[in-house]
């Protein structure tokens, strides 16, 4: 997850995009959906946490661990900022991520962090 790279290897974005479309092959069809995500959460990181950071339950936003973090930065920008994607399929999605890359714990809290945010701020 290249959002989840740049959080946490800092240097020049530009670069670590363009090795990522090329060292996991990024179908061409994909490579545009995939900037306007990366740079649109990058662009937006101050507006998606205040946004999610009042539904933060005993957290922080600076406690989360960094993939949790992206994943919640990157389905606020798609609930927020894209609009052809549902705020329940953003959701899911965000759920989908936390299976493979983070934890049980994690795909729970998460899932409740944004629906919290979806019934507290609709679209």
């Amino acid at each position: 997850m290249l959002l989840y790279q740049l959080e946490i290897q800092k240097g020049d974005e530009e670069n670590q995009l363009t090795a990522f479309i090329q060292d996991r092959e990024v179908n061409t069809a994909e490579v545009d959906y995939m900037k306007q995500l990366v740079l649109g959460v990058r662009e937006h990181l101050s507006d998606l946490d205040g946004r999610f950071a009042p539904f933060l339950k005993r957290w922080t936003k600076e406690r989360l661990p960094k993939i949790d973090l992206t994943i919640l930065r990157l389905a606020v920008f798609e609930m927020f900022y894209i609009g052809d994607v549902p705020q329940n399929v953003a959701i899911s999605e965000a759920v989908l991520l936390c299976k493979k890359y983070s934890s049980e714990e994690s795909r729970s809290y998460i899932n409740a962090v944004l629906g919290r945010l979806c019934d507290g701020d609709a679209k």
